[in-house]
């Protein structure tokens, strides 16, 4: 039995939810809109401010997605009414991010400036110039797009350098040891 399925999600008052006959579900709110066509198979019902999932048996593939509907739902909602973010600094000397209008600029220590576009519905601030914070409505927006800030350099073991986020644990290794 899916725990997280058969929980109930809170509509805030700020928030509208429209739930066509094939699953289609909009979500407008103050930070923004979300759409997503979810499987026919699942129950969708908006009853005053409470959305209920639920599935007509118990097929695998049924179990499998029961969750998964329910928690993509949530995500949509928290989304559009609080948002998300992401909090990444940046280790190592002469390592340092700047924005410039839709473009973040990175120098990590590469011989050229690595250049990110932001996408829409994300927004980039810095605190520092080696803290990057990154919001949005849509969660898979965020975290894809820090993560793709963090993959150009990954913190390593031995010095601790690199781009990582502000409550990731970087395990230390030791070096070389003189004889």
């Amino acid at each position: 039995m899916s725990r997280i399925g058969n929980k109930v999600i809170q509509v805030p008052a700020s928030v509208t939810v429209n739930i066509s006959d094939a699953n289609f579900v909009n979500v407008k709110g103050p930070k923004g809109e979300l759409e997503f066509q979810f499987n026919e198979i699942i129950d969708i019902k908006l009853e005053g401010n409470e959305i209920k999932v639920s599935r007509p048996n118990n097929a695998i593939f049924t179990r499998k997605i029961h969750g998964t509907t329910r928690a993509l739902l949530n995500n949509m909602v928290v989304g559009v009414s609080e948002g998300f973010k992401k909090q990444l600094e940046i280790k190592g000397v002469g390592y340092r991010a700047a924005l410039e209008g839709r473009i973040l600029n990175l120098s990590l220590g590469f011989s050229h400036p690595v250049l990110l576009d932001i996408p829409e519905g994300v927004t980039i601030t810095l605190p520092k110039n080696t803290e990057i914070t990154v919001e949005g409505y849509d969660k898979q927006v965020v975290g894809e797009f820090a993560a793709k800030i963090r993959s150009y350099r990954k913190p390593e073991p031995y010095l601790g350098k690199g781009i990582r986020y502000i409550d990731e644990y970087v395990p230390r290794k030791a070096g070389k040891t003189a004889k």
